[in-house]
């Protein structure tokens, strides 16, 4: 176990050891930094990779797997982030769910846009049919803006996504590892393709919020009105926590917590 302030210390050194660096660099350091809090691969868990029309997926299979695919939006604040980064957290989703999971390997930006993420992603979930689409963070804001535009989408699980369409004024305040001027510069780069808000993206959603995140404030917005359009909506937040704690859950105690929670309640919404 670690305290909380000592990921924050490790995990910023670790962004800002990025900073200067090209793009690709970057990448690779951000995959290798959520690497170091990531647990190993649960035993018996196999891994192995595929694609659908070019797009690359990666599937997490438990040793006790049931029936059905769970697809997964990895996080990164669209630019990066990738099957590696977020293997731990998929690894760690289907342990928990006791489903194959597919992690998807979309487009990022700057090379590509917000449209293409969003058509690498609805392509994989077309193929893949899944039982639940989960994501965290800019992943979620994917599965958000996906599952509004189907026709009845499964169950979703959110994971601090991005929700509603932020502005200074709707956002909570300053937090290590994420500011207000980092959620609104991600923003800004696909508000031009991102889609126009729907009414509710599921009648079956179960969220996972950190405390200390400026995304919390309008994510708890979004739940309210969720529910009040009639969305079966769980939601519980680990207090203390940061917005990337997910990758350090096993060490930390209020986070591990409340993913079991997020995990056994997605399950069941799956399994019935």
């Amino acid at each position: 176990m670690i305290a909380i302030e000592q990921f924050k210390r490790e995990f910023q050194s670790g962004l800002d050891a990025m900073a200067g660096l090209s793009i690709t660099d970057a990448r690779r350091a951000y995959d290798l930094l959520c690497a170091r809090f990531a647990p190993e691969p649960p035993r018996g868990m196999t891994i192995r990779d595929s694609a659908v029309g070019g797009v690359p997926l990666r599937h997490h299979r438990p040793s006790s797997c049931r029936p059905g695919t769970v697809v997964f939006l990895h996080g990164g604040g669209f630019t990066i982030g990738s099957l590696d980064s977020h293997q731990g957290v998929a690894a760690g989703l289907a342990q928990g769910l006791g489903h194959d999971v597919a992690a998807v390997g979309y487009r990022l930006l700057p090379e590509a846009s917000y449209a293409d993420a969003l058509s690498d992603c609805r392509d994989a979930i077309r193929a893949l049919d899944p039982v639940a689409i989960v994501g965290d963070s800019a992943g979620g804001r994917l599965v958000i803006d996906i599952a509004q535009d189907m026709a009845e989408a499964p169950p979703l699980g959110l994971i601090y996504p991005v929700a509603g369409r932020p502005r200074a004024e709707t956002l909570g305040p300053d937090a290590p590892l994420l500011s207000r001027a980092d959620v609104l510069s991600a923003w800004a780069a696909i508000e031009p393709h991102a889609p126009a808000s729907g009414p509710c993206p599921s009648a079956r959603i179960e969220v996972l919020a950190v405390s200390r995140d400026p995304l919390t404030l309008p994510l708890e917005h979004a739940v309210a009105e969720w529910r009040a359009l009639g969305a079966r909506v769980g939601y519980r937040r680990a207090t203390d926590m940061l917005h990337g704690c997910l990758h350090a859950r096993e060490s930390l105690p209020a986070m591990k917590t409340a993913w079991d929670e997020f995990c056994a309640a997605l399950k069941a919404a799956i399994d019935g």
